[in-house]
Formats: C-alpha cells, sequence, structure tokens
C-alpha cells in the first residue's frame, strides 16, 4: 500500500478497535504524523503493509490519545 494508504488504514483501525469517531482517529494520526512517527514509513514504501497499520493504529492510540477527562468529585 502507498504511504497515504498506510494512513487512512490506521486511521480506520483505530476507529474500529478504540471505537473512536472518524474526525478523531484522523486527528491522532496528523498529530502522530505531525511529530514525525510515520517519517520512516514515506522513506521505506515496504514499511506500509497490513500487519503494521495494525501495530502503528495502537501504538499511536497508545502514545497519541486523548486525556480522559477527570470527573467532579461529589463533596
Amino acid at each position: 500500500m502507498t504511504y497515504e494508504e498506510h494512513l487512512d488504514e490506521v486511521s480506520t483501525l483505530i476507529t474500529e478497535i478504540y471505537t473512536m469517531e472518524d474526525e478523531a482517529a484522523v486527528a491522532l494520526v496528523m498529530r502522530a504524523q505531525a511529530d514525525d512517527f510515520f517519517s520512516g514509513h514515506d522513506d521505506d514504501p515496504t514499511i506500509c503493509t497490513q500487519e503494521r497499520a495494525e501495530l502503528d493504529a495502537r501504538a499511536v492510540f497508545k502514545k497519541y490519545k486523548p486525556a480522559r477527562k477527570q470527573s467532579a468529585q461529589r463533596l
């Protein structure tokens, strides 16, 4: 798959595995891309495989997921 297809697949997998909305998953992938997470993929297209997309989806979610909101404590 191409680099762009790989990014799309990572986004799709994030939505499927973590039940995130499409926009949120794309935002995570864009943050990771801006942080050069995928720089090796662009240089070496052989990295862009389905198996790697599955690994990348989990790694991107773990590293870039939004912080959980703390619920208000009752007094």
